[in-house]
């Protein structure tokens, strides 16, 4: 039995231990090429292998950690006849390489490097062990191949010099344009890695970053213009964002205009969201845009868009001449505006982030002051007490109260409603409360103060279609009598004399800022003993269960009725209406401010009680340090 042929493997190696870092990485990459070079190996392979030995070394350098940081990794090339062998030795804690990697995106760098090696090489193995893995990676040499392939047929099988030839040049010209693709998509991803490089450099979204990568478009698809245009915010036309040359900048383009408006390429394209190719000497309407590029201007036009959201259109081409374009360079374009589509789409929603929570911010500032504009004591007066909670449906509301004491035996209160809800209604109440004050100084008259009140606010409300709902009472302790003006609020409630029973005071008039000049009517009522007020807005009667059930002026007047005994102080009245609506309400959402005060006359000889302080959490009444209850003693 004759023994078989084998041919013995005696490649040619070099082994390079190299410090770990990048520098050292790409000096070892270069000394394998120069190695690789000696041994024969084609020029044009030599970039893919010196590629890969790049890619390797660094990944060794860059994820390795602590103590094994310091352990210098190996680089090796094992060069036969038949095969090149590369190899990098790593002390990381390595990973699991998939059979086929899938291509990386372009907004981030991991996996890049795999994927290029995976489609340069015919064959990648990782072995992993403790501490220390082996990246292997295998081509076969295919100048060797054909003496083989030669010596073994026969002479009747022997090609002739002619189709040696012609073969010869058919696999020359396929290596260039695979190495021109792999040029090609090499630069373009460059081109991308590079510009969301730049972007992830800076604090803030940089406007403008579509030229710098537009100019590297222009070079990887041999175009000497470029025309990019963005979607407006109402998403009616195409406006120029950027252009290569100033005299490209022309007009935006409406997309939804209404008459006898040409179908230009651009808005074809955008409305198509389908990409298309242009000749200017094949074009005869004069309105076209594309037209400053010149009449015998050519290119290419790509919509841009991702997830089926617009973004744009990006145009580029020649000025004269015929602008050459196959699949490739189709591709290329197509990603750069995908690339510009998810780019710009990134951007907006960054700043759309950054303006919600600057908004979100000035709302919570604007809450802190509201909080602060509500009265900081409340007027004591012997042997009654007042106190007062509010609670906004929003952030920062309209509803607010006031008190101010106009000696030892009477008292100004005050509550109003603004229509509507967030800071507008916020700076109508603030407003206010400070008129009230500077007015409530020259008289306590609650029918006159209204009407003031209307004079100097009418114009500002009328202006912008609001209006404000008030309620200014009188009280005088030492008459027991309540005099009280409305402009269209809820009536007051207080316990009649001589009875507990709890009644309202049916007073009316019209908003502030409806009519200008209004005079508002004035009602007075007795107290009973004890004394207990009650003003509010609508937002306690308004207040729904979670079977949309209204809280209502009869369950209101019946609180009252129940709870208004001798001995209970207002703060105590207080806690206990602020509990009864809240333990009504449920888990339904509030949806309307509410603000209340309450008076009430306590026990003779009582000694004064200090405010004690109030823990407070989301969606409960407020009742801060300005609206407990507060009282003299005697």
């Amino acid at each position: 039995m004759a023994a078989p042929s084998i041919e013995p493997a005696r490649p040619a190696t070099l082994r390079l231990a190299f410090s770990p870092d990048l520098e050292s990485a790409r000096e070892v990459s270069v000394a394998i090429r120069h190695f690789l070079a000696e041994q024969g190996v084609a020029e044009r392979e030599l970039f893919s292998y010196e590629l890969c030995i790049a890619e390797a070394s660094s990944n060794a350098v860059e994820y390795a950690e602590g103590p094994l940081k310091c352990i210098k990794p190996i680089a090796e090339a094992l060069c036969t006849p038949t095969q090149i062998e590369l190899r990098v030795t790593d002390h990381t804690a390595g990973f699991a390489l998939r059979e086929r990697l899938s291509a990386p995106s372009p907004l981030t760098d991991r996996g890049r490097g795999l994927f290029l090696i995976q489609s340069v090489m015919d064959e990648v193995r990782y072995l992993r062990g403790t501490n220390e893995n082996i990246l292997v990676m295998r081509k076969k040499r295919l100048s060797s191949a054909a003496p083989k392939e030669a010596l073994s047929r026969s002479p009747s099988e022997a090609p002739s010099l002619e189709k040696c030839q012609l073969q010869l040049a058919e696999a020359n010209t396929k290596m260039e344009i695979m190495a021109d693709e792999l040029q090609l998509r090499s630069e373009t991803l460059a081109s991308v890695f590079r510009c969301c490089a730049e972007l992830g450099s800076i604090d803030n979204a940089s406007d403008g970053f579509e030229g710098r990568i537009l100019i590297d478009l222009l070079h990887l698809t041999s175009a000497d213009w470029y025309v990019l245009r963005m979607l407006s915010p109402d998403g009616r036309r195409l406006v120029v964002s950027a252009a290569s040359e100033s005299d490209l900048d022309s007009g935006p383009v409406e997309l939804w205009a209404n008459g006898n408006v040409s179908a230009c390429i651009e808005k074809l394209v955008a409305v198509g969201q389908k990409a298309a190719r242009f000749d200017m000497r094949e074009c005869f309407d004069p309105a076209e845009p594309l037209r400053a590029v010149g009449p015998e201007g050519t290119g290419h036009v790509c919509p841009l868009s991702f997830g089926g959201t617009l973004v744009g259109t990006i145009a580029v081409g020649r000025r004269s001449g015929d602008f050459p374009l196959g699949r490739l360079q189709d591709e290329v374009i197509r990603a750069f505006a995908e690339f510009l589509a998810i780019q710009t789409l990134n951007l907006r929603r960054q700043r759309e982030d950054v303006r919600s929570r600057v908004i979100t911010r000035e709302l919570e500032i604007a809450q802190d002051i509201q909080h602060l504009l509500l009265p900081r004591t409340l007027p004591q007066l012997s042997g009654f007490g007042l106190a007062g909670g509010w609670q906004s449906a929003r952030e920062v509301g309209g509803d607010f109260y006031d008190a101010i004491a106009l000696g030892d035996q009477s008292l100004l209160l005050m509550i109003a409603d603004v229509m509507g809800k967030g800071v507008p209604a916020a700076l109508f109440a603030t407003t206010m409360r400070g008129l009230l004050r500077g007015l409530a100084s020259h008289g306590s008259d609650p029918s006159k103060l209204l009407s003031e009140l209307n004079r100097l606010l009418y114009n500002e409300l009328s202006s912008v279609s609001m209006f404000i709902t008030a309620q200014i009472v009188r009280v005088d302790l030492k008459a027991r009598e309540l005099t009280a003006a409305s402009a269209g609020h809820c009536p007051p409630l207080f316990v009649l004399p001589g009875r507990r029973s709890v009644s309202s005071m049916p007073i009316r008039g019209l908003p502030l800022g409806v009519m200008p000049d209004t005079v508002y009517p004035r009602l007075t009522a007795r107290m009973g003993s004890p004394a207990a007020v009650l003003l509010y807005t609508d937002g306690l009667t308004d207040t729904r269960n979670a079977a949309g059930e209204t809280y209502g002026m009869h369950r209101l007047k019946a609180w009252l009725r129940v709870n208004a005994n001798p001995g209970r102080t207002a703060m105590e009245l207080r806690d206990r209406l602020a509990t009864d609506l809240n333990q009504y309400r449920g888990d339904a959402v509030i949806d309307d401010d509410q603000a209340f005060l309450i008076l009430t006359e306590e026990r003779v000889g009582a000694s004064p009680r200090a405010a004690r302080p109030i823990r407070l959490r989301r969606g409960s009444f407020l009742f801060p340090a300005c609206a407990c209850e507060l009282k003299v003693g005697q």
